[in-house]
C-alpha cells in the first residue's frame, strides 16, 4: 500500500499541469496540537499543484493556544491567511468565512483535525478535469467514526434526499473542491451552528444547475478536538434549518 507521500506523487504526476489558482481553507476549533501539522503539510502539497495559491485557516473562537500556534506559522508562511472568530460560532459559520474569504477561482476545504489527508487533493483536481465539474465532493472509502454516528448520518441523508432530491453519497464529507463561481452565484448561505451547511450548499448548487461529482477519499480517526455533529442542540438546529429551507423553496 502506498504511503501518503507516494500517493501524492502518483496523483500529481497524473495531473500533468498545475491548476491556475487555488484557495485551500481549514476550519479549526481547539486544535493547538494538530493545526501546525495540518498547515505544514498544506504548504508542502499546495505549491506543487497550483500556480497561485493561498492557505486559509478559520480559527472559530478556539479557547486553547490555537491562535498562538497560528501566529507563529504566519511569521513563517507569507501565504497563510488567518480568519478569526472572536467566539465559537459553529462549523457552518467557519465554512462560510472560508468560502467568502477565499480569493481564487478554485476553492478546496477540508477539516484541520487530521481526519483527511490534503495530499489527496490532486485526485479531486483530476476528477474535476475529467468530468468538467463545478464541485467535486469527497465520499468516504471507510468512515472512521462509531456505528451510531454512521446511523445518524444515514438518517439525515435520507431526509435530505426525500425532501430535495439531492443524490450525493456522503453529503457531509468535509473534503470538497469548489469553483468560486458557485459561491458567487448561489444564495448567501445561512446555516451556522447546525450541521446543515453542507446540505444547504449542495442543494443550492444543484438548484442552480451546477455539476456535482464525487470521488472516494480516506478518513482517519480524530487525534484532537471534539466533533459536535452528534450534539443534541446541533442536531435540532440542523433539522430546523432543513425544514426552513424546504418551506422557503416550496
Amino acid at each position: 500500500m502506498l504511503d501518503s507521500d507516494q500517493q501524492f506523487m502518483l496523483d500529481f504526476e497524473c495531473m500533468m499541469q498545475k491548476i491556475s489558482e487555488l484557495s485551500v481553507f481549514f476550519p479549526a476549533f481547539n486544535l493547538e496540537a494538530q493545526i501546525a501539522d495540518t498547515v505544514e503539510k498544506a504548504f508542502k502539497v499546495v505549491p506543487e499543484i497550483a500556480e497561485k495559491y493561498e492557505i486559509v485557516v478559520i480559527n472559530d473562537g478556539s479557547k486553547d493556544d490555537t491562535a498562538k500556534v497560528l501566529s507563529k506559522l504566519k511569521s513563517k508562511y507569507r501565504k497563510l491567511k488567518i480568519i478569526t472568530h472572536k467566539i465559537n460560532r459553529g462549523y457552518g459559520a467557519a465554512l462560510k468565512s472560508g468560502f467568502y474569504g477565499s480569493k481564487y477561482s478554485w476553492i478546496a476545504f477540508t477539516d484541520a483535525d487530521g481526519q483527511f489527508d490534503v495530499s489527496e487533493l490532486p485526485k479531486l483536481i483530476n476528477k474535476q478535469r475529467e468530468a468538467a465539474a463545478d464541485i467535486v465532493a469527497g465520499c468516504y472509502f471507510k468512515r472512521a467514526v462509531p456505528w451510531w454516528r454512521k446511523l445518524n448520518t444515514w438518517a439525515w441523508q435520507l431526509f435530505v434526499r426525500l425532501l430535495f432530491g439531492l443524490n450525493v453519497k456522503d453529503i457531509d464529507c468535509g473534503f470538497k473542491l469548489v469553483s468560486k463561481k458557485v459561491i458567487d452565484r448561489i444564495p448567501k448561505l445561512e446555516s451556522e451552528r447546525g450541521a446543515f451547511i453542507s446540505s444547504e450548499f449542495l442543494i443550492n448548487a444543484k438548484m442552480y444547475g451546477f455539476k456535482i461529482v464525487e470521488i472516494g477519499v480516506h478518513h482517519y480517526p480524530r487525534t484532537e478536538g471534539k466533533g459536535t455533529g452528534a450534539d443534541l442542540n446541533v442536531i435540532i438546529k440542523s433539522f430546523v434549518d432543513l425544514f426552513k429551507l424546504w418551506k422557503k423553496l416550496h
